[in-house]
């Protein structure tokens, strides 16, 4: 995993946070690599670089009922069960994978982001 890969990914990430509406970010982790994608204090995504020492780049992000389970089951290559979130329902992507199709991306941020925001805010 090379730290321009992470920079990669993360302005994929930002180009289609920064579309919806009053979202946010929130650095963290060990040398804010880590950044929390936030819509009115709630968080509906995460971008993660080496989490815990696990050497890889993964977006984690809310997703509805049942859904965690399909996607961990239809590709466990690609999706996993994230650690702190995962007994909530979220789901974890893999970015470091050689091709990501960053339009199914979008449609993952734009459904965490339909959950965390307020009904006004999420029939954008």
């Amino acid at each position: 995993m090379a730290l321009r890969d992470a920079e990669k990914c993360r302005k994929h990430l930002d180009r289609i946070s920064s579309a919806l509406p009053e979202t946010t970010q929130r650095p963290g982790g060990e040398k804010g690599l880590h950044i929390a994608y936030v819509v009115r204090k709630k968080t509906f995504a995460y971008f993660t670089v080496d989490h815990h020492g696990d050497g890889r780049l993964a977006l984690t992000f809310r997703a509805p009922p049942g859904e965690q389970v399909a996607l961990v089951a239809s590709a466990p290559d690609r999706f996993f069960v994230p650690p702190y979130l995962g007994h909530r329902g979220w789901v974890g992507l893999w970015l470091d994978v050689p091709v990501v199709d960053w339009s199914e991306v979008k449609e993952f941020m734009i459904e965490a982001f339909r959950l965390a925001a307020p009904k006004r805010l999420a029939s954008f």
